[in-house]
């Protein structure tokens, strides 16, 4: 069975309003994550060792915060990302008429 989209998406005018976002995204996420490798490398991991919540360490709670970032990050992407698709498709309806 031969798969293919469902139809012709065409040209994405917002493709460089995504990918701004995404770099911009990326480069905050990276921020934290450069954090998480640092303290551990420059400490030896005995500070992650150290309990910080509910009886858990700080490599935990910090790699849970990263994994619970990312998602969050994920759906704000996807809202502003949908959000200027539906603009720029108003904008171009508007054109036409």
């Amino acid at each position: 069975m031969l798969h293919e989209p469902a139809r012709d998406s065409g040209p994405d005018p917002a493709t460089a309003y995504k990918t701004r976002l995404g770099l911009w995204m990326f480069l905050f996420y990276c921020v934290f994550y450069a954090g998480f490798v640092l303290i551990n490398v420059l400490t030896g991991g005995t500070v992650m060792q150290s309990i910080v919540l509910e009886g858990m360490n700080l490599a935990v709670v910090y790699g849970m915060g990263l994994i619970v970032l990312a998602l969050v990050m994920a759906l704000i992407y996807n809202h502003l990302c949908t959000a200027k698709e539906r603009e720029l498709a108003d904008a171009a309806r508007k054109e036409e008429r």
